[in-house]
């Protein structure tokens, strides 16, 4: 990866200094790594992982201007000491722009606010499990301070631009919502064979399937027995579940995978490096989760011409089109979650309709040009 300040032109290259709380495999880190490779040699960018993990830097191309700083022991100690040794690192990069991303981040959002040393915007795309319901009151507190001096707060779901107003008190003149955004083209692409372990799909069975880390704020156990409840109630049909991801949460899933006696119809492949060439496999994309913003895996799966069956939480309902949103169900509510998930499973003609439908839907919607466009202005980089 280059290392440089200066464009060919002689013109300044900006310099990006991000704080994330993981760079694992995840929505928010791939996004990271698509702009980052978008904007290739017009933009700079040191990043940091909170949890020092870094798995997502696979996804950059080799030739962009990208660093991962070392800052010993700055993160020990008591909140003060912490915030004295970022201000103190903040000042020796001295960064064009400061983004900190998600409640992982917030102390370093906090360092900067007094007396800003550098332009800051924070980014927020979602909530652990602890925040599924609703927001913490003391971090809300927190988040106000920490982010009082920040430029822009950019947010992709109309969820958080209403919690940005009421709960945080950030000025609606601040609030930037830039919706996900999918390479189209790209997730419309034939499946590639072998890109799943283990997995050959037959020829008349019907693939239920899903991307997301396993974490418990997912709720993989309610599609797993939704599935186990699919398959006992429709023994005629052939059913799979594919979970993509990995995460924490892999031992507790295999249990509950073999107590349903489920292991020849279940795969957990962990993670797919090239989704693109696997969601072709699927005939239905299925999200299980108790809290979510806007989900760039449902774009994904819409560009690649799937059907969603999932819950209201987040954007999520609001980003389907009308003839999908029957089969976007109230939040908490399993039985109809299972019955959704039946009457796709079981209609061919329905999938196959929706699925259309959701192709011109996301190109109409969520093409990632409009993504790249916005975030061009917020970084102060300069389009192609």
């Amino acid at each position: 990866m280059t290392n440089s300040t200066k464009l060919s032109t002689g013109k300044h290259i900006p310099h990006i200094f991000h704080v994330i709380p993981s760079f694992a495999h995840g929505g928010v880190p791939i996004r990271i790594a698509t702009l980052i490779n978008y904007f290739g040699s017009r933009s700079r960018h040191t990043l940091l992982s909170t949890d020092n993990i870094y798995t997502c830097v696979s996804r950059l191309n080799e030739d962009v201007n990208f660093e991962i700083p070392h800052i010993g022991d700055a993160g020990n100690g008591n909140i003060l000491k912490r915030i004295w040794h970022y201000r103190k690192i903040l000042k020796h990069m001295k960064p064009d722009l400061l983004l900190t991303y998600n409640w992982g981040s917030t102390e370093w959002a906090l360092a900067n606010s007094i007396k800003p040393i550098c332009r800051h915007i924070h980014l927020e795309s979602g909530f652990g499990p602890e925040e599924a319901l609703a927001t913490i009151p003391r971090r809300n507190y927190f988040r106000r301070l920490a982010l009082r001096n920040i430029s822009a707060i950019v947010v992709p779901s109309q969820t958080l631009v209403a919690i940005c107003r009421s709960d945080w008190k950030i000025p609606a003149h601040k609030i930037r919502y830039i919706p996900n955004g999918v390479d189209c083209a790209l997730y419309a692409s034939a499946p590639q064979k072998g890109i799943i372990p283990h997995f050959i799909k037959q020829g008349d069975e019907v693939v239920i399937g899903t991307m997301t880390p396993l974490r418990p704020e997912k709720n993989l156990p309610r599609l797993i027995k939704s599935f186990h409840n699919l398959i006992q109630s429709c023994p005629e049909h052939k059913f799979s579940l594919i979970i993509m991801g990995e995460g924490n949460d892999r031992q507790m899933l295999e249990k509950l995978i073999t107590g349903f006696d489920l292991g020849n119809s279940v795969y957990l492949p962990g993670h797919i490096e090239d989704p693109a060439r696997a969601l072709g496999f699927l005939d239905i994309y299925a999200i299980s989760s108790d809290t979510e913003q806007m989900p760039n895996a449902l774009n994904q799966a819409m560009a690649a011409g799937l059907p969603i069956v999932g819950l209201d939480v987040g954007d999520v309902k609001f980003m389907m089109h009308n003839q999908n949103k029957p089969f976007i169900v109230p939040s908490g509510d399993d039985d109809a979650f299972t019955k959704a998930l039946k009457k796709m499973a079981t209609d061919k003609d329905l999938r196959n309709r929706i699925g259309q439908i959701n192709t011109q839907h996301v190109r109409d919607n969520f093409d990632q040009s409009r993504m790249f466009r916005a975030y061009g202005e917020v970084w102060d980089v300069n389009p192609l």
